[in-house]
């Protein structure tokens, strides 16, 4: 166990160190949430007058969505990562190596998870500045972060697999962009689930970016449901544990092609 800890670690320092020289990319990718809490947020402000958002203020409501939108789609695009791996046959290479291979999945989705969590801190301190509320405290802020990296984990290890699987960036590409707006406008990021149409809430109900926003709002109100906080959390692990899980069988697989 302590072997595989230790060569988890090691393929997630490799990774980290990747992400630290490039700090450009860390900026860029906050641009987008910024665009949707300031100008998005100040846009539909007033849309908390048509009720069932449990909150006067817009940007309290959005913060939750933001952070978990923005999990969602960093993480979606990991696969674009295990792709330059395989082209330039560094991948190939660690296949050769004694290195477990759980730990050349679970390193990328160690890495992955700390980004996020880095990535929707930062994005909760932006929101407080805005002048958002969060009546939970730093232990709804806690479970809205946790929520983000296991949504994050389950595409994160999801985008690896079909990576490995089809070996080609377009059809990456292509899926992802065909997933990333339904799974967003089919939740309640933006609006409250009362002033969403009948058909659209019962989607909604199986999405798991709305799990996670559910976790995530819940728990930063000022009463938090416990029951949906722990419904939506433990779902989410599940399913991030049988993402994990798939993502090493497609390694084995690719083992296996090559």
């Amino acid at each position: 166990m302590s072997n595989a800890v230790a060569q988890t670690w090691y393929m997630t320092q490799r990774q980290l160190l990747v992400f630290a020289r490039q700090p450009a990319y860390a900026i860029i990718t906050l641009v987008q949430p910024v665009i949707w809490l300031f100008l998005f947020g100040g846009l539909f402000k007033k849309v908390v007058e048509l009720g069932g958002f449990g909150t006067t203020s817009y940007l309290d409501y959005l913060v939750p969505g933001v952070v978990v939108m923005s999990a969602l789609s960093s993480n979606m695009w990991a696969g674009m990562g295990t792709l330059e791996e395989i082209q330039r046959g560094t991948l190939d290479r660690f296949l050769t190596s004694p290195v477990s291979r759980a730990a050349l999945m679970n390193g990328n989705v160690v890495n992955n998870g700390l980004v996020t969590a880095l990535q929707s801190v930062i994005i909760v301190l932006l929101g407080l500045l805005g002048g958002a509320d969060y009546p939970g405290g730093l232990g709804g802020i806690a479970v809205l972060v946790l929520a983000s990296v296991l949504l994050g984990t389950v595409f994160g290890a999801l985008s690896n697999a079909l990576g490995m699987l089809v070996r080609e960036r377009e059809s990456v590409i292509g899926i992802n962009t065909f997933l990333l707006l339904p799974l967003t406008f089919l939740s309640s990021a933006f609006m409250a689930p009362s002033q969403m149409p009948g058909w659209m809430r019962h989607v909604a109900d199986f999405n798991p970016l709305n799990w996670a926003m559910v976790a995530g709002r819940s728990a930063l109100s000022a009463h938090p449901d416990r029951m949906a906080v722990a419904d939506r959390g433990g779902a989410l692990l599940a399913l991030a544990v049988a993402a994990v899980w798939l993502s090493i069988r497609a390694l084995r697989s690719y083992q296996r092609s090559v």
